[in-house]
């Protein structure tokens, strides 16, 4: 008998300073309590310890019996998806009619520290309130076939914008005043690039004198003509 009085103690200590975590969804444009599937459930983590809770009516998930400690909350939904939550309860100080049970909650962040606190997220009544941060999408959408996305490439607006100047070039060219069209005329028989596409060698021009072949092959040409030497 006297062996069961320690362990009925720490029982009743430990019943003491257990207490009701109630976790509320924040009502938000993005979710809708009622439209959530019933399988939606949170847990309360901590080492050796692990408490579920599945979603009530009033969009609440409520633990029962969570003992002193710091947890995770997690909320497990097939549809939409959560942000994590610590939630720390713990003992604070005491008066007539005994200890008084605190829950403290933040909005915490995966891979960081667990000390690294977000923004505090107890609100009335002492529940703790989650964020729902969207829906989840499992598919991705295939993309559709628009003729204005090949229009957005680069090279096909140069090639549009080359062919139109080739195709009304020449309409430019007989609706222009006949002294500037012979003024134009005149200036492309004197450049260079019309001897270089045309193949025909202009005695005043050093570009279409070049011989390429003559170079690369490493003949020199003669100034006073006739052949050449190596």
């Amino acid at each position: 008998m006297r062996s069961i009085l320690p362990i009925l103690g720490a029982l009743a200590v430990t019943l003491a300073s257990a207490t009701d975590v109630t976790l509320r969804i924040i009502r938000s444009p993005n979710c809708n309590t009622h439209t959530l599937p019933p399988s939606s459930h949170a847990t309360l983590t901590t080492l050796g310890k692990h408490h579920s809770a599945l979603l009530t009516p009033a969009g609440e998930f409520v633990f029962h019996n969570v003992s002193e400690g710091s947890y995770l909350a997690d909320v497990h939904c097939s549809t939409h998806a959560f942000s994590p939550v610590r939630i720390d309860v713990a003992v604070g100080g005491g008066d007539e009619a005994g200890e008084k049970v605190v829950v403290e909650a933040w909005e915490t962040y995966r891979g960081n520290s667990w000390g690294n606190k977000g923004e505090v997220m107890v609100g009335e009544g002492g529940s703790v309130g989650v964020r729902c941060l969207g829906g989840k999408n499992y598919f991705i959408e295939r993309p559709t076939f628009s003729v204005f996305s090949i229009l957005k490439n680069p090279m096909i607006l140069l090639a549009l914008v080359s062919m139109g100047l080739f195709v009304g070039m020449p309409y430019l060219v007989d609706n222009m005043d006949p002294e500037m069209r012979a003024e134009f005329e005149e200036r492309q028989k004197s450049n260079p690039m019309n001897s270089l596409l045309s193949g025909q060698p202009s005695s005043g021009n050093p570009i279409a004198d070049f011989d390429m072949a003559g170079y690369l092959a490493g003949s020199k040409k003669e100034k006073n003509g006739g052949g050449s030497r190596r």
